[in-house]
Parts: structure tokens; C-alpha cells; sequence
């Protein structure tokens, strides 16, 4: 057995973890939300974003964080034109058509990272990346309590974007109610777009606070989004909410799990309570039936 204070450390590293896997999951769960697809292209545009914080910081010195100012509105775009001059015009209106299309997309984008990057493993040096937070009961890194920070601001920002604008107004007539929108005047094909973009800026986000500790790769999104789709099905297809709650109980379960069992076995909690909530809850934590 371990002892209390080694347990409290690691359920608290796990709600740092989870932060940002929630933010990862906060993007897919948006696009869900409001076009009800699941975007296969999601791991290969955090994959991007990751380089594109490499390139920023290796290329122009510009730290991580600060990325975050460059990259989230360049993504915010980036979203928006795929959905509005790709995915949308490629799909005719085929949901089937969009899980192809975005299919394709990860394919291209990844093959165009390693043509670009090679399968080299890389990563950035920056001066705090391991320093750490005192609080008494446990050390903390420095750059996962920042994550944890700001990915909260984020989905407190997403919450606000969706109850208090006029686009999110937009946005929720369109989830519910596709064709009572068009009737009302509400550009559906222009809120499509304006989805995904958010959904493309939050892995911007994320991407800025993974690589102060992490590495990348072609195809090292991959693996956050399958971790992230777990978070999405256990929070509930297209809650915010469960999205935010889900990334945090799931890190804690990784960190558990990779306590008790070993790190090489760290994400088997994650995948046996994905099949445990398919099973017993299949609509989520905070998910409604159809």
C-alpha cells in the first residue's frame, strides 16, 4: 500500500492531467454538439498545433503561453475554412460524407507533417519546465497547474461564447434544431464553421500547454484524442460540462492506475471505464437520451 500522502500527489497530478485532456475533448464534443459527427481530423490538427508552438519557439523565441495569442485565432481560422470551404462543400450534406472527408483530412495532414518534419521525436527547451508548486501537501508542476488554470478559463470562456452571444444563440438553435434554424434566418453553413473553428482553437490551446513538457511527432495527436473521445462518452456526446468534468476524473484515473499498476499500464483504468459507461450509462455523465 501506498502511503496517503503518495496517493493525494497522485489524484492531484491527475486533475492537472486531466485539465488538459478536457480541453482536448472540450473541442470534439463542441463539433459533436452542434454538426453530430465525430471529427476524425481532430488528432491530426492538435498535431499541428503542436508544431506550430515548436516552430514559434525555435524558430522566433516566442514562449508557449504567448503562442497561445498567435495560435488560437490562427486556428480559430484555420477550423472555420476546412469546415466552410472543405468539409462543408465536399460533404453535400452527408453526415457519412464528413466522417470520409474528415477522415481524409488526418490522413493528409499527417503525411504532410512527416514530409515536412520527419518521424524525428521533438521537443523545446524552456526555462521552468520543471519547476514546481509547493502546497504543502505535495509538489506540483509548474506547467501542469498553469494548464489546469487556464484550460478552466477556457471552457468558462466556451460557456460564455455559447449563453451570452448572439453566435451562440446561433450555435445552440443549430444543435437542436437544424432546419427551425434556416427557417428563422440562421446561417447554418456559417455556424458549421464557426464551430469548428472553436473546436480547432481550443487544440491550440492545448497544444501551447502540452509542449513545455511534452513532445511531437506526426502522429502524436492520435493518442490524446483517443483518450479525449473516452472523456467525450463519459461526460456525455456534446456536454461541456462532462467534457470539463470528464478530463478531470479521467486524469486522475490515469494517475491511479499508472500508481498501482505501472506507468506502462497507466491508461488501462481509462479504457475499462469507457467500456464500463458504454455498458451501464451510455449517454453520459450529464448526456440525454436521443
Amino acid at each position: 500500500m501506498f502511503s496517503p500522502e503518495i496517493v493525494i500527489t497522485a489524484v492531484l497530478n491527475g486533475l492537472l492531467t486531466g485539465a488538459v485532456y478536457a480541453l482536448v475533448a472540450l473541442g470534439l464534443t463542441l463539433v459533436y454538439g452542434v454538426l453530430h459527427i465525430i471529427n476524425f481530423a481532430h488528432g491530426a490538427l492538435l498535431t499541428t498545433a503542436m508544431f506550430g508552438v515548436l516552430v514559434l519557439r525555435l524558430g522566433f523565441g516566442i514562449d508557449p503561453y504567448l503562442a497561445i495569442l498567435v495560435l488560437t485565432p490562427a486556428f480559430y481560422l484555420l477550423g472555420y475554412a476546412l469546415q466552410r470551404f472543405v468539409i462543408g462543400p465536399a460533404s453535400h450534406g452527408s453526415d457519412a460524407n464528413i466522417l470520409l472527408v474528415t477522415l481524409g483530412l488526418a490522413i493528409v495532414i499527417e503525411n504532410a507533417l512527416l514530409a515536412v518534419f520527419r518521424s524525428d521525436t521533438r521537443s523545446i527547451d524552456v526555462p521552468y519546465a520543471f519547476e514546481s508548486v509547493d502546497i504543502g501537501i505535495a509538489l506540483l508542476a509548474l506547467p501542469r497547474v498553469i494548464a489546469l488554470a487556464v484550460s478552466i478559463a477556457v471552457a468558462l470562456a466556451m460557456w460564455a461564447i455559447l449563453a451570452l452571444t448572439d453566435i451562440g444563440k446561433a450555435i445552440r438553435a443549430v444543435a437542436k434544431e437544424k432546419l427551425g434554424a434556416a427557417l428563422v434566418g440562421i446561417d447554418v453553413a456559417h455556424v458549421y464553421a464557426v464551430t469548428f473553428g472553436l473546436g480547432t482553437a481550443s487544440l491550440a490551446v492545448a497544444a501551447c500547454l502540452l509542449m513545455p513538457t511534452f513532445y511531437v511527432t506526426p502522429r502524436v495527436g492520435n493518442a490524446f484524442v483517443f483518450v479525449a473521445f473516452t472523456i467525450v462518452v463519459l461526460g456525455g456526446m456534446g456536454s461541456i460540462p462532462g467534457a470539463l468534468v470528464g478530463g478531470l476524473f479521467i486524469g486522475v484515473v490515469e494517475s491511479l492506475s499508472g500508481l498501482y499498476f505501472g506507468e506502462s499500464l497507466g491508461q488501462i483504468g481509462i479504457f475499462l471505464i469507457f467500456i464500463a459507461i458504454l455498458l451501464f450509462r451510455p449517454t453520459g455523465l450529464f448526456g440525454a437520451r436521443a
